[in-house]
């Protein structure tokens, strides 16, 4: 009874995971084309890079915040003092 039992629960678990999977097919049907369709691909390949040729080349900057930001930036309110290896700002000649 707990062979046929452990066997149910075995079955059970397993079948929501089939029904998960996609199906593949590993063996796709072979179509080649036509004439027709291959006139049909060139055709539209050509218009394709017909319609790029005519596509202009950019002059100008692409920059979208261009317009909100200022020309020149910022300068600094004051000077950056130049940091000792103690990292502190006074001087270590006066210090001694």
């Amino acid at each position: 009874m707990r062979i046929l039992t452990a066997v149910l629960v075995a079955v059970l678990s397993t079948a929501p995971t089939l029904a998960q999977m996609p199906h593949i097919n590993m063996l796709p049907e072979d179509k080649s084309k036509t004439d027709e369709e291959r006139e049909q691909d060139k055709a539209n390949q050509k218009a394709y890079k017909d319609s790029l040729s005519k596509i202009p080349d950019a002059k100008t900057s692409s920059d979208p915040w261009g317009a909100v930001r200022s020309d020149a930036p910022k300068a600094a309110a004051h000077p950056a003092k130049p940091k000792t290896k103690t990292g502190s700002t006074a001087n270590t000649k006066a210090a001694q």
